[in-house]
Order: C-alpha cells, then structure tokens, then sequence
C-alpha cells in the first residue's frame, strides 16, 4: 500500500513514523505527519498504566482514565511556544464523561463540532489571556481516534480544526485511524526497546566497580564504551578486587561476541574472579582455576583477560595473561609501554593453560593501563600498531592532564582515551581500567 501521506492528508512525516526506536521521537513524527497539513492542531497522549506496564486487571469503563502527553503540535509553531502551557510530559486526568475516556472504552473514533466542555475549561484555565489558547478554543471541529494494540487501549490522538477549515469527515478519520494503527506498533516497539535498554543499563550499572576509587597506594578510574549504537552491554569486564595483606587486583576481561549471550559468560567468568579472589588464590592459580571455570561454562570458551595484582608494601605489580593484548605501564616522565609479558597465555577454557606470571618492580608512581583488545584492533591496521597508538595517546593525555592530583584525573583521562579510540559504531566493545599505582616507603 503506498504510503499514507500520498493520498493527500498527511505531510512527508507519516513515512518516517516507525523508523527510529524512540517513544518521543515517534510522537512528534505522528504529531508533524498531521498538523498543519491535515488539522490546526494535534495531539498525541498514551495511558499511563500502559507506559508504566502495569498489569493490574483494569474495568472496561473506568472512572477516569490517566494520559500522559507524548507529542503536541499546533500550526506549525516550534514546541517551545507551547511549552510553558502545554508541556509535553504531563499527565492528565480525563473523567469518564470526556470524549477521550469515552473513545478507548468504546474503541470507537470520536467526532465532535466543537471542543467538549473539560477540555475547554481546562484550556481556558491554563492560558486565559494567550491568543494561541483562545484560537484552539474557537475549535470548529474535534477528532480523537483511540490507540488500540492487540484489543487494548494504549492511548489516543487528538485533532482539532478551527471555523476557517471544514468539519472532519468519516473518510479522514478512517484516514487517521489507520495512521494510528501504524503509529501504535511503533509505539510499542519503541517501549518494548526503551524498557529493555533500561533492563541492560541496571545490569550493566550493577556490575560495574564503583568510578575513581582509592585504596592504598593506588588510584583507579574505568571507561567502557560498547559496540554499535544500539549495544547497552556486552562481553567486556572489568573488576577492583581488595584483597588480604592490603594487595589490590585488577582485571579486564573480554567474553567472545556481544548481546545477552556473552553477557551472561562476561557475569560467570566476572563472578568467579571475585570468589577465587576472596579465596585469596595467587594471580597463577587464580586463572588457572579460571580457565577451568570457562570450560564449564557455555559461551565463555576463547574468552580473554589480563590480571593484575599491586602489592604497594613490596612495591611488585604481578601480571598473568590469558590470551589478551599486554596492559601498558607509564613511569613518572617517561613514555608508556606494553608490559614484556613471560607469555601471553592462551584464552580460557581451552585447559589444560599454561599461565606464567610477570612480576615488575617498581620504585617510582606508575600508570598501569589494562584494555580490550576493541582499543588497538581495527580493520586498518594490526594490533601491534593499536598498541602503540594507545601509548602515544596515553603520553600525550597524561602530559596534558591540568591537575594529575585532581580526584578525577583519572576519570578525565578514561574519557580521553576512549574519545581518542574513534567514534561510535565499531564492531567491538571498549573497555578500559586505569591504575596509579604509588609504591610504599621502605
């Protein structure tokens, strides 16, 4: 079927509804694709127990129903004008007698000469000297088309025609009801999509360590940046692990592929990291134990990491590898380089691994950067060249940080270094964990 807007109603704005998975976005698509091409002024609103999800059985004619105000347009003034008197976001309460609570009881399109009686009062209240409120009070003819989702009201548009335009006809409701059955499966696309995101965002908050923390000679700040536009979590992890004899450890790790299905191998493997360290099992046996661990568990085979664990008293920062790119160490002045691991160790879950540790002694403040492989790897150019251009950016925005001793140093540079990694929309996730480390006076 061709589109709607060719049969003469709507503006070019219909095609785009449905395009972005984006609640308010798709309101104002609606309200744009309507007004002031088909009708003076135009509405969107959706019920709030149907944004909130609530599941609760509900009568088929309540009392009054509650809507919030998703999109509004009027002529084809910018929303700001409208704004202080009708702002998008408010929830109103429409009593059982009103056309609206009668249109999603009934399921049946309202047509109107004239703005019924609530809404003209609560119009005249809200803006009882505006020009633009008493040109929408003079309304001529009123059209609300319910919002109906697999039988159930979700919400409903609102259009409204002044003295100057004629009546709305029952061919033009059919015309907006059908744009409105489109706009409804957008519509709950988008909450579907928004709800899930917040889901992964909760997770992913859950298990990140606190940012900018402090122990005892030592500094730590994080970043993360995951794959694609639309990617809230992925494999990357990482991990601030305190353990006994005031020893800290450090842990990047990278489960294969993105979604839920590495994110749930990046929780396992996460979640045994933190009981082997609360066992208080050395940096070898830790990923021994761990490379076990990931045999056993579906999709964390070939998954990667590097372990660090500082000991300020003997000033020794000891690295075991699993298959993952070398972490970076940065003497005071001096310019950053890979860590020369004894071996890089072979990804998890392919046992029997062999895990051999290198132990570095340091005398001086040191950054200690560990990373995922989505910093340095690019189609380009390999990875030995990510590396070093990770070095160069982590000289260069170490020297220019105003104020090292800032609280948020660290945190600032994170953000630099992911900025400097490329924008948005690779393929892989970005990941990094930052560590001062401040060796202890003899």
């Amino acid at each position: 079927m061709a589109p709607l807007r060719r049969r003469g109603y709507f503006s070019p704005a219909a095609d785009a509804i449905g395009s972005e998975l984006d609640l308010e976005l798709t309101g104002r698509h609606v309200v744009h694709a309507l007004a002031p091409a088909f009708c003076d002024a135009a509405s969107v609103y959706l019920l709030q127990r149907w944004l909130l999800e609530e599941q609760a059985h509900r009568a088929a004619d309540p009392p009054q129903i509650e809507a919030r105000r998703l999109a509004l347009r009027i002529g084809a003034d910018a929303a700001e004008d409208w704004e202080p008197l009708l702002p998008v976001g408010e929830v109103l309460v429409f009593p059982r007698e009103t056309p609206y609570a009668r249109a999603l009881a009934t399921g049946q399109t309202q047509l109107l000469d004239g703005m019924d009686g609530h809404t003209f009062e609560r119009l005249r209240r809200a803006g009882p000297d505006d020009s633009g409120v008493n040109a929408l009070l003079r309304s001529a003819s009123f059209l609300i088309v319910p919002l109906r989702l697999r039988g159930t009201a979700v919400g409903f548009i609102a259009c409204t025609r002044g003295p100057d335009k004629g009546g709305f006809t029952r061919r033009e409701a059919v015309a907006v009801e059908s744009l409105g059955a489109r706009a409804c499966v957008a519509l709950d696309n988008a909450r579907r999509y928004q709800r899930e995101r917040r889901t992964a965002l909760a997770i992913r908050r859950s298990l990140l360590p606190e940012t900018g923390q402090t122990f005892e000679g030592c500094r730590v700040a994080h970043g993360y940046r995951p794959a694609g536009q639309d990617n809230v979590i992925g494999g990357d992890w990482y991990d601030v692990l305190p353990r006994s004899g005031r020893r800290l450890g450090l842990i990047v790790g990278d489960a294969m592929g993105h979604g839920p299905e590495s994110a749930v191998a990046m929780i396992q493997l996460r979640t045994a990291v933190r009981t082997l360290a609360a066992l208080d099992t050395g940096p070898t046996e830790l990923m021994r134990r761990l490379d076990a661990v990931a045999g056993d568990t579906p999709g964390a085979s070939f998954a990667t990491c590097m372990y660090a664990e500082w000991d300020a008293e003997l000033r020794t920062c000891t690295f075991v590898g699993a298959g993952h790119p070398p972490p970076l160490v940065r003497g005071h002045g001096g310019a950053a380089l890979p860590v020369d691991l004894a071996t890089a160790g072979l990804p998890l879950g392919l046992s029997p691994g062999r895990y051999e540790p290198t132990v570095l002694h340091l005398t001086e403040p040191t950054l200690v950067l560990l990373y995922s492989d989505g910093l340095v790897e690019s189609r380009a150019s390999d990875i030995d060249q990510g590396i070093s251009r990770l070095c160069r950016a982590l000289d260069t925005g170490a020297d220019e940080l105003p104020d090292p001793g800032r609280p948020d140093a660290l945190s600032s540079l994170c953000r630099r270094l992911l900025a400097d990694s490329g924008p948005d929309g690779v393929r892989d996730d970005r990941t990094l964990l930052l560590a001062e480390l401040t060796p202890g006076k003899n």
